[in-house]
């Protein structure tokens, strides 16, 4: 039998930071994470139909609960007050979970398409909804039916609510950015400055533009003020060699909201709590 001890099977090690997993993981691919707003509580959504809670300790976890749908979820959101998780994905319903208290899910939205994105608007106590089925939809979560429909160009692929500041990523590279303070009418439609599908966007914490982040391993960097447009740039990032990786997710560091000092990836191949500090390090071009 031939000695593979030595063989490099190409399969990089996906811990390199050795930071703790939480376990016990998903059975199959993790779709979104969510932390709770209040406490230590990690939420995750997989496309095992699974939607897990835990509680992040120092140096460890501990699963807390766990909900069911009847096909894969794709994202999650909490409610302000911690109380509450909402998930939604590919059995087009949208699952109100009162974690907290210890009680079950009941259904209080859906759509005609599985649901890829979703916000919880605390100024306005609404529930936002993006969907393959084109359209945003605001739900009062005490309501069967929407609020307010709001129809898009192609299917929703990415969401970012930083009130009053609302900006959602579409197929065919649209982006669609609100003040939602009036939210039945677009702000502003451009086209994504990536050339390839768009995956994330995370607001400014001023609300004065978004990074936006596509499957090419870049990431662009937008300002909303026509007079600032000349500060607008893309850069290359989680690239290793011939190898690209998708930017899955971007968020500004809690305690330090200087977007040009730190952003966060959070890799959804392998469920980890990583801890991502310093001075950025990119290929601006």
């Amino acid at each position: 039998m031939a000695n593979l001890s030595g063989l490099n099977t190409g399969v990089a090690n996906p811990n390199p930071n050795k930071s703790f997993e939480v376990l016990p993981a998903p059975s199959d691919s993790v779709s979104s994470l969510s932390f709770s707003p209040k406490a230590n509580y990690l939420v995750a959504t997989s496309w095992d139909n699974q939607v897990r809670c835990w509680e992040i300790l120092p140096g460890s976890s501990q699963p807390k609960a766990s909900i069911s749908h009847d096909f894969p979820v794709l994202c999650s959101t909490w409610k302000d007050d911690g109380t509450t998780v909402f998930s939604g994905g590919c059995d087009k319903l949208v699952k109100m979970w009162p974690l907290m208290s210890g009680g079950q899910p009941t259904q209080v939205a859906a759509h005609d398409a599985p649901i890829k994105e979703m916000a919880w608007i605390q100024q306005m106590n609404l529930l936002v909804t993006g969907s393959w089925d084109k359209t945003l939809r605001y739900w009062d979560t005490r309501q069967a039916q929407p609020v307010h429909t709001q129809q898009l160009p192609e299917r929703c692929y990415a969401l970012t609510v930083l009130y009053p500041l609302m900006v959602v990523g579409t197929a065919d590279r649209h982006l669609i950015i609100y003040n939602l303070q009036s939210p039945q009418t677009e702000f502003k439609r451009i086209t994504s400055p990536l050339k390839y599908q768009t995956r994330c966007l995370a607001a400014f914490p001023d609300q004065q533009g978004f990074l936006v982040g596509s499957i090419e391993g870049r990431v662009g960097v937008h300002h909303l003020d026509d007079s600032q447009q000349s500060k607008n740039f893309t850069f290359k990032c989680h690239r290793e060699g011939n190898e690209i990786y998708s930017v899955n997710s971007l968020n500004f560091h809690p305690l330090d909201m200087a977007w040009d000092r730190y952003i966060i990836h959070l890799p959804l191949q392998d469920l980890m709590v990583l801890s991502i500090f310093g001075t950025r390090t990119v290929n601006k071009d």
